[in-house]
């Protein structure tokens, strides 16, 4: 018996077939639309329904390209299942490079939305009844943000036995246990039962290509472990360090920073990540690490002021 149709929005997406379609959100000053972009990938065999989004934060270009290859590679007719990719979710923020919606509201905090609430409550619902509630598991793809970079990495709820699951099959440097955010995709999707995955990788407004290429192969792997495509890969991937606790090192005095620490070195409490200096080169003070562990993200702003976050380390077990 053949799969039914799949309905998102005003269309049906038969099996073994691509859909993409646009969501109305608003419309500009001018009279354009602005509309949600998704493609719909509706396997001809039974499995899971999973969504892959981008760009919540509208300065964040690296999800977008790891969806593109991602969809670039699947076929419909060997499809377990059902993908639903939305590349860029804030599109307004994406226009101008910015984080946030021209109202200055933070989209990721904005869920689960209201269909007659601010623009972002509108977005937030959109994504929520669209997409969210017709799926089991989801990936959310983001960078670091406020001039910092990050090393690929997983942050979801390692206590759940499948979330963990998926982590694991990610197999990004680092998993780490995040808490839920109040207003966030994460939290509301959980509230709807879905698992979900947040991808950290790279700078924000930037596409490095370390970053898309962790994402990709992490996205990939958890399809094919949710049985939705073949696996890929000859040799199974390195596990991901795991962290329960991490913590940023900030500056305790204000200069031009010069940073010796990398993104996913090892560090003991104590060690010299990197010092500050005035305009002239004098040293003013250095940075050193406040515990043990992995350097998973940094800023890569010159200068930094007394307080301000330098470098985020967490901590792993073996």
């Amino acid at each position: 018996m053949a799969r039914p149709s799949f309905e998102i929005g005003p269309v049906r997406v038969r099996p073994g077939r691509v859909q993409s379609l646009a969501l109305p959100i608003t419309r500009l000053v001018t009279g354009a639309e602005v509309d949600l972009p998704v493609r719909v990938v509706h396997g001809r065999e039974d499995g899971p329904t999973v969504w892959v989004d981008a760009a919540i934060h509208g300065d964040e270009a690296v999800g977008v390209e790891v969806v593109r290859q991602v969809l670039a590679d699947l076929d419909p007719r060997t499809l377990r299942g059902t993908l639903i990719a939305i590349p860029i979710v804030n599109v307004l923020g994406f226009m101008t490079g910015s984080r946030y919606l021209p109202d200055r509201r933070d989209l990721n905090r904005s869920f689960p939305g209201s269909a007659r609430g601010s623009l972002a409550g509108r977005i937030a619902h959109l994504m929520m009844t669209e997409v969210v509630a017709k799926c089991s598991v989801g990936i959310d793809l983001h960078t670091g943000s406020d001039r910092r970079t990050n090393l690929p990495q997983i942050r979801t709820d390692l206590e759940d036995p499948e979330t963990r699951r998926l982590a694991e099959a990610f197999a990004a440097p680092v998993m780490m246990h995040a808490r839920l955010r109040d207003g966030s995709l994460r939290h509301a999707a959980r509230e709807e039962g879905a698992k979900v995955l947040l991808y950290e990788a790279g700078e924000a407004w930037r596409m490095d290509p370390w970053a898309i290429d962790a994402g990709v192969r992490g996205v990939r792997r958890v399809l094919a472990a949710l049985g939705m495509t073949e696996p890929v890969e000859e040799e199974p991937p390195t596990p991901s360090l795991e962290s329960w606790r991490s913590g940023w090192v900030r500056a305790r005095g204000t200069g031009m920073l010069h940073l010796e620490a990398e993104l996913g070195q090892r560090v003991e409490k104590g060690d010299r990540l990197g010092g500050l200096f005035d305009s002239f080169g004098k040293r003013v003070r250095l940075v050193h690490a406040d515990r043990a562990g992995i350097v998973v993200g940094r800023t890569e702003a010159p200068l930094v002021n007394s307080g301000d976050a330098v470098v985020h380390l967490a901590e792993v077990e073996d």
